[in-house]
């Protein structure tokens, strides 16, 4: 049996053994009643368990007084935006992100259309594993509307930003493959491709929840995204995760760029035009970070995880950020990985340079990245963290989140996993062999740790 997860992202878990009726509504209870009843946006991904679990939801919140807005089958992202569209006090993304079909799980948002904060989702959880919930009498129930605009109105958003010129990417005509795995991307990216004059490919477009392959936008994933972009002459492929928060691209070649690399071109696109500061989370590629230093700005790390990554662009006033999973943030548009925004943000690179993806691929910096893990069964994960940041000192090394140590041209970081007892070991280098012989030499020194 898998475990339920439970951290900043939200709750996650398999349908009928892990997430369970008693789980959605233990923390939906105590969402609503750490609301006090006020208005919460639900959303939720294209997961055959959707529909049960949002009976379920709506339930609860409606026994804790709360107004319920339903926005139907939609983007994580869209539900965050939605929040502030309502001036609501919360909101509720039912979804599993880039698990598998048999998971599913809730995300929840605060009154600022971000997720909530550490502190925040540690007490949510806290109150509904002590059953500390308020329930409403017969005459304080909450109610229920709906709201079937949010997915035009998030496309909307997009095309009016500053970076984005609708009509050069319109007049270029562009021929496009987007894989949306049958989630929710299937309501949203084929409109926003034909909204910028786009000739469509969709494959798997159905948002019926039933994925077509592994839902994560991984390139092992998305061959057949590859093969459609051959096949078809396209200029460009999308493919997004099934809440589509997270945005993976392929070249005119038919070539996966890797998720990594859906940040840096949104990053060069925005420094381009205007100076500010960057964020990104520790385990993001160096190539957002030598952008930033062509263009002489400022770059900063937060911790992994999208609402650690979105208060410290708070914090610094950055213009563009995100992780390096495919998750773009723009603070002009909402403080959240928005996948749509990475594909708008990818087309106006493509129309303004005149270039192929390919060829705008090239010109960023080149790095490879591993990502691994390493048993660590029967050993305490804190301390062998601890003996790793014993060893190299006196590296340029970083203990924000976990054990991060750069080289010249390389760096690795270790994270150990709150669910699995196992450490996560992720390195990156210019070339690939460089970059596997690193973790493999961290993923021993780790064992011998022990």
């Amino acid at each position: 049996m898998s475990r339920l997860m439970v951290s900043v992202s939200g709750v996650r878990g398999e349908v009928g053994s892990t997430l369970t009726p008693q789980v959605i509504e233990k923390y939906t209870l105590a969402f609503g009643s750490f609301l006090n009843g006020g208005s919460v946006v639900l959303g939720r991904d294209s997961r055959v368990s959707g529909p049960f679990v949002s009976q379920i939801v709506k339930g609860c919140l409606l026994a804790t007084g709360c107004k319920v807005i339903d926005i139907g089958i939609v983007p994580t992202p869209t539900v965050q935006m939605a929040i502030e569209h309502h001036h609501a006090e919360g909101g509720i993304a039912i979804t599993a992100s880039h698990n598998p079909v048999q998971w599913n799980g809730l995300k929840f948002m605060d009154g600022n259309g971000r997720f909530l904060s550490p502190e925040k989702a540690a007490r949510v959880y806290a109150m509904g594993d002590a059953g500390e919930w308020h329930l409403q009498d017969w005459q304080n129930l909450g109610s229920e509307e709906a709201d079937t605009e949010a997915n035009q109105r998030h496309i909307d958003a997009i095309l009016n930003l500053d970076y984005v010129d609708a009509d050069l990417i319109r007049s270029k005509k562009f021929k496009v493959v987007c894989d949306t795995v049958n989630g929710a991307g299937g309501l949203i990216i084929p409109r926003l491709l034909e909204a910028l004059g786009c000739s469509v490919t969709v494959i798997n477009g159905d948002a019926h929840g039933r994925f077509a392959h592994t839902p994560e936008p991984l390139p092992e994933n998305i061959t057949e995204l590859c093969e459609a972009v051959k096949q078809e002459g396209a200029d460009a492929g999308f493919a997004v995760d099934p809440d589509v928060d997270r945005c993976a691209i392929v070249d005119n070649t038919g070539a996966p760029l890797g998720e990594e690399y859906t940040l840096a071109l949104a990053v060069k696109l925005v420094l381009s035009k205007k100076m500010g500061r960057v964020v990104v989370n520790m385990s993001t590629s160096r190539a957002s970070e030598d952008i930033a230093r062509y263009y002489n700005c400022t770059f900063s790390r937060s911790k992994v995880g999208e609402i650690n990554v979105a208060e410290k662009m708070l914090e610094m006033e950055a213009i563009i950020g995100g992780e390096g999973n495919g998750g773009v943030i723009l603070p002009e548009l909402h403080l959240g990985r928005d996948a749509p925004l990475a594909v708008a943000l990818t087309l106006q690179q493509m129309a303004e340079s005149g270039k192929t993806l390919r060829e705008l691929f090239l010109e960023l910096p080149q790095y490879h990245m591993v990502k691994a893990k390493v048993s660590i069964e029967g050993m305490d994960p804190d301390a062998v963290l601890q003996r790793m940041a014993d060893k190299y000192k006196e590296a340029n090394i970083n203990l924000l989140d976990g054990v991060k140590i750069d080289f010249e041209n390389s760096w690795v970081h270790l994270r150990k996993s709150n669910t699995e007892p196992i450490v996560r070991v992720m390195t990156e280098a210019p070339e690939m062999e460089e970059a596997r012989a690193l973790a493999d030499r961290f993923m021993q020194e780790i064992q011998s740790a022990g």
